[in-house]
């Protein structure tokens, strides 16, 4: 009778200690296939625009930590003479640093409801690391829920001289921003 008040105990617990734990896993989403959009047009060339759609990433809805990573050489230029100057050692240098990361937390993440349909506004708070220079960062974005899927838009500006990228050239002619726009997109 002990034995058997025991093992009914230790399930009880088992039970009790996995069906707390069962939101908080269900509260982190990853995935595998995030978009991180590159935009340096000016008004004299538009065609400094990449994308890169091998991105991944995770969100935890409990803690509000926030990563992504994306390997440089997966970003797509329309032109493959860009991309070659993207890659090389005045830019991203890709083969000394073949990715960049993004880590932060979502200021406002209690109010974000991941099981109830809505568009939520979120602000992170991070660091991001090009070329192996970290700089603080703050993104604001949109989650959006619905019929439970969670899809995350962000938008960014970064000062290219911070991360030690010095394609002076094109950026001194006007033809490439100083400061471009970085728009991360995900599917949960």
């Amino acid at each position: 009778m002990k034995k058997t008040s025991l093992v009914l105990a230790l399930i009880f617990a088992t039970v009790v200690v996995f069906a707390q734990n069962l939101p908080a896993a269900q509260a982190r989403k990853t995935t595998t296939s995030a978009t991180v959009a590159f935009d340096a047009t000016t008004p004299k060339d538009n065609l400094p625009k990449a994308e890169n759609k091998t991105v991944i990433g995770s969100i935890d809805f409990t803690t509000g930590d926030v990563a992504f990573e994306a390997s440089v050489k997966n970003f797509n230029f329309t032109n493959p003479k860009m991309q070659e100057h993207f890659n090389g050692t005045n830019w991203m240098n890709s083969d000394q640093f073949p990715k960049f990361t993004y880590t932060g937390k979502i200021d406002n993440v209690k109010k974000i409801k991941i099981q109830k349909d809505g568009v939520y506004k979120a602000k992170v708070i991070g660091t991001m690391t090009i070329k192996g220079v970290s700089k603080p960062c703050e993104a604001n974005g949109t989650i959006t829920v619905a019929g439970g899927k969670i899809s995350v838009v962000a938008n960014l500006k970064i000062k290219l001289e911070d991360y030690g990228i010095s394609g002076q050239q094109p950026i001194e002619a006007g033809k490439v921003a100083k400061e471009p726009m970085i728009t991360v997109s995900a599917q949960f």
